[in-house]
């Protein structure tokens, strides 16, 4: 039982290692945690048969070849789609800019083209809540999800400025509209 125990702690390891992922990226896929997975590979534990399974799926290998003694190597991983952890960020740093670019080309051929256009900084505004929904999105895909509470109240805050302002503009005054995102909160 041990050389099982062993076998398969290694042979986790080395996929882990391969597709280039971190304990908790893999405790994370498998709703596990970091620890659960540090003892499996460490041969203090083992994962229930389901999980192997679960394991050996992820890592595109037969689960004969995860719990006997070949060489992972000769497994061969299949290569993954996913972006490295460094690239994400900038890849959702460059989306929200590219919301802020639309911003400033709507505003500025507003204002050229349209003759007598006071109102072109809306677009600034409302570029606001675009920006969160592109954020909402990211984070939702990469990161941390309990940091979307944050976002989508952000994201209602926006609105709210951007409904105000634009209904402003016409002469509306509706302060009160903010009430509605008190419940929102």
């Amino acid at each position: 039982m041990s050389d099982i125990k062993a076998m398969v702690a290694r042979n986790i390891a080395i996929l882990r290692q391969a597709r280039g992922m971190t304990q908790l990226e893999l405790a994370e896929k498998l709703s596990y945690s970091d620890k659960a997975v540090s003892k499996w590979e460490r041969a203090e534990s083992m994962p229930d048969i389901s999980v192997l399974v679960e394991i050996a799926d992820l890592f595109d290998v037969s689960m004969d070849a995860l719990v006997r003694g070949e060489q992972p190597t000769q497994l061969q991983p299949a290569q993954t789609l996913e972006t490295p952890p460094y690239r994400r960020g900038v890849i959702s740093v460059v989306s929200i800019l590219l919301v802020w670019l639309l911003a400033v080309l709507g505003f500025v051929a507003a204002s050229l083209l349209i003759k007598g256009a006071q109102h072109t900084w809306l677009a600034f505004i409302y570029a606001l809540p675009v920006s969160m929904i592109v954020w909402l999105v990211f984070n939702s895909i990469w990161f941390r999800p309990r940091l979307n509470y944050l976002i989508v109240s952000l994201l209602m805050w926006t609105v709210l400025l951007s409904v105000h302002l634009s209904l402003l503009m016409y002469g509306i005054n509706v302060w009160m509209l903010y009430l509605l995102g008190v419940p929102g909160q």
